[in-house]
């Protein structure tokens, strides 16, 4: 059940549509992604990157997940 880096992309940017979003990853499972939008702005990380997990629809949950590992980077722009 393997994804592209363009499906997670498109996950993220439903739940946050003014982000700036770069995802990398070609091996379907393993990702790296950097999402920066100014509703972080006043959320710690923690905060930050459990709303980029909750817009992944439960793509990461258990072993059944499409997705094994995410690096994940967020912040609120400059």
């Amino acid at each position: 059940m393997a994804m592209l880096a363009s499906d997670l992309e498109a996950l993220i940017r439903e739940a946050l549509p003014n982000a700036t979003i770069t995802v990398e990853g070609d091996d379907g499972v393993h990702f790296a992604a950097e999402v920066i939008d100014e509703s972080f702005r006043g959320m710690n990380r923690v905060q930050q990157q459990r709303a980029v997990y909750a817009a992944l629809k439960g793509r990461m949950d258990g072993p059944n997940g499409a997705v094994h590992a995410l690096a994940l980077t967020t912040k609120a722009p400059a």
